[in-house]
């Protein structure tokens, strides 16, 4: 395995796994099934593709890819808790819908970047790493997020949206309003998506619209291999795993192109990532269901912080 494919594997790795934190805050968090991942994630790399072929600021795009991402997951919200779809279909709907917004936003298929200033452009010369500029920059993003997903889940705004997904009838009897937080957490579970696809399209040089295609598997995969290695019992170690699921994920796979581990072709690709899921739902569930130390209940978290606040 080259030098320039294990760069590309850490690469790839870290900007799924943005994608990683934002479906461990629909999935987990809200226990809401959520496919709209596969739409939002081509739409952030759509809209800042455009914005910067038109002279936009290469950090305001990224910003704007990153907010069309959050309105795609709060449209998915608004399905299911307004008009009282399902939401695995409310996700779906979005999903194709978008296909057809994508299109209409880039006006054609794909959108080339090569020659414009991206994000990572006044860094390659600045930082001079070569083909590792790039891991460096989506390194302290990855981080970044992950903190800001770490604290906001320990705010009282953070515990009320973990306590509406973990026990929805618990949360309405604290007052909490079921239906906003799921669309606070779409939002911000497909933003963080918009913005692992604008990053996407910036790092690789074109947008496309087909780019999204097994987007929540990749997400999926990385959480659930995070979970198997590090656990899920508190927010730090989910969110940490989910770092360090999508670079082993993406690393595995770039091992096993390249050294044609049993005949295993670029082709394969899908049939690979459909055997490492299974493998890592197994192990997660057996972890799963070992014994570990009680811990209060989040609407028992909730109730002390608002006495002492109180």
């Amino acid at each position: 395995m080259s030098l320039f494919a294990i760069s590309g594997a850490i690469e790839a790795g870290l900007l799924f796994s943005l994608v990683a934190l934002g479906v461990y805050l629909s999935f987990r968090v809200l226990s809401f099934p959520d496919l709209t991942v596969d739409g939002s994630f081509p739409l952030g790399a759509a809209v800042t593709a455009v914005a910067i072929v038109s002279d936009v600021n290469p950090y305001l795009a990224t910003l704007l890819g990153t907010v069309a991402g959050g309105l795609a997951g709060l449209l998915s919200g608004y399905l299911n808790v307004r008009l009282r779809i399902l939401n695995l279909l409310a996700g779906i709907l979005t999903m194709v819908a978008l296909y057809s917004i994508n299109l209409r936003i880039m006006g054609r298929p794909n959108i080339s970047l090569y020659g414009e200033e991206t994000v990572f452009t006044p860094f390659e010369q600045f930082l001079g790493l070569g083909i590792w500029t790039n891991c460096v920059l989506l390194l302290i993003v990855a981080v970044a997020m992950k903190l800001f997903v770490d604290w906001f889940l320990a705010t009282e705004i953070g515990l009320a949206l973990r306590a509406s997904g973990e026990n929805p009838g618990m949360a309405r009897a604290q007052s909490i309003n079921n239906g906003r937080m799921t669309l606070l957490g779409m939002t911000i579970s497909n933003g963080l998506v918009g913005l692992a696809g604008s990053l996407f399209a910036q790092s690789q040089g074109v947008a496309d619209v087909n780019m999204g295609i097994g987007t929540i598997v990749t997400g999926l995969a990385a959480l659930i291999i995070g979970e198997t290695l590090i656990g899920n019992a508190r927010v730090a170690g989910a969110t940490l795993g989910c770092l360090i699921g999508a670079v082993l994920y993406r690393f595995f796979i770039a091992a096993a192109l390249s050294a044609g581990v049993l005949g295993i072709q670029a082709q394969d690709l899908n049939l690979v990532t459909a055997i490492v899921v299974a493998v890592a739902v197994v192990l997660s569930q057996a972890r799963r269901n070992r014994p570990g130390p009680a811990r209060p209940a989040l609407w028992q978290r909730l109730t002390r912080r608002r006495f002492q606040k109180g």
